[in-house]
């Protein structure tokens, strides 16, 4: 009579009386001795005894096996001990338990027609009753552990599909920091090859750009304040190379610094339009950063007044999502967002690109 409804795990039996069992055991005694209370000639109190010390024997009985041997033979299955042992060790208790109830009686028990009889039924109540208690109790634990092998191999699949997730976007970074700092360099170097005073000054410029950019490139996630700030500082940079050439403006909602986004989100957009938009073009032109909140929900938009897409000799790639920049940054967007982040592409008119991002706000 017992009941092993939980287990921390196999190698972790539950006590040997834990209160879960032992409860099993007083509600099973209880049932059985009122049903046998018209029968009984002795006290209740007495029967009630009986019953208890036979259930706590085979309460024991089972929980030993539960441990013990600690390795079982391949052709045995320790259920089928546990239910034979509880089985076996009801005479001997029952023996046990008659022989200190009745010790005081000038006749021995087992010559006691009616006590015999009493012996008789209590054999009969632990042996059909106690092996199908067990039964059910090694089912309810079996069902338990393959519950939680079940859940324990679900929260492994999920932390497997993080870590893929995670090393899925720490790879798309890898790849955007070598591919902003290439083209910030060749801008240095262009400076250089062709002799301009300019070129000491940017590459200080520059210095003091990446000390503060560097130590942000191997976040998890950044925010919106952060990124203009990166923004700015690159837009500084640009423009102290091509002075006459580029112009731009900065605006964002105050609501809007502390909202989440994958790190160099707002950068990919702008170098992207320095690069395909400003750079090829003569005249140059002007670039337009814009972040506000509307409904819960975070718009960002870089537009520039460049050659587009019409003229850019790069029109190829552009149509597929401008290069390598913005590509990688669609992946890091479903990644993290899934559906629920767009990058909407458009041409301006009477020339110019425009880039915006919609995606929810999470501070």
């Amino acid at each position: 009579m017992n009941d092993a409804v939980s287990s921390p795990s196999v190698s972790e039996p539950q006590p040997l009386f834990g209160w879960r069992r032992v409860r099993v055991v007083v509600l099973v005694s209880v049932a059985v001795g009122l049903i046998w209370l018209p029968i009984f000639e002795a006290s209740w109190a007495l029967l009630l005894f009986r019953l208890l010390f036979v259930g706590l024997c085979q309460l024991f009985i089972f929980g030993v096996v539960e441990r013990w041997p600690q390795r079982m033979p391949s052709w045995l299955a320790r259920w089928v001990l546990q239910v034979a042992a509880v089985a076996l060790v009801v005479p001997l208790a029952t023996i046990c338990i008659y022989s200190a109830t009745t010790f005081s009686n000038p006749m021995v028990w087992s010559l006691d027609e009616k006590k015999l009889l009493g012996f008789g039924l209590l054999n009969a109540a632990g042996l059909l009753v106690s092996p199908w208690i067990a039964m059910s109790a090694l089912y309810r634990h079996i069902s338990g552990q393959a519950q939680r092998l079940s859940l324990s191999l679900e929260l492994e699949r999920s932390e497997f599909a993080r870590d893929a997730l995670d090393s899925r976007l720490r790879l798309l970074q890898a790849q955007v920091e070598p591919h902003f700092l290439f083209n910030t360099l060749a801008n240095v170097r262009e400076l250089v090859d062709s002799g301009s005073p300019q070129a000491s000054a940017v590459l200080n410029s520059l210095i003091a750009y990446l000390r503060a950019a560097v130590p942000t490139l191997n976040e998890a996630t950044s925010t919106l304040g952060k990124e203009l700030e990166l923004v700015r500082a690159y837009l500084e940079l640009m423009h102290m190379r091509m002075p006459d050439r580029l112009q731009f403006s900065i605006r964002m909602d105050d609501a809007a610094v502390q909202i989440q986004c994958p790190p160099m989100t707002l950068l990919t957009l702008v170098e992207n339009a320095v690069r395909h938009g400003i750079d090829p073009s003569e005249e140059g032109g002007r670039i337009d950063v814009a972040v506000r909140l509307k409904d819960g929900r975070c718009l960002a938009q870089v537009s520039d007044t460049g050659i587009g897409l019409a003229q850019d000799a790069h029109a190829k790639h552009a149509s597929k999502g401008l290069g390598t920049g913005l590509s990688n940054l669609r992946e890091r967007l479903q990644l993290i967002f899934a559906d629920d982040a767009q990058l909407s592409l458009a041409t301006r008119h009477p020339h110019g690109f425009s880039a915006e991002l919609n995606f929810p706000a999470r501070f």
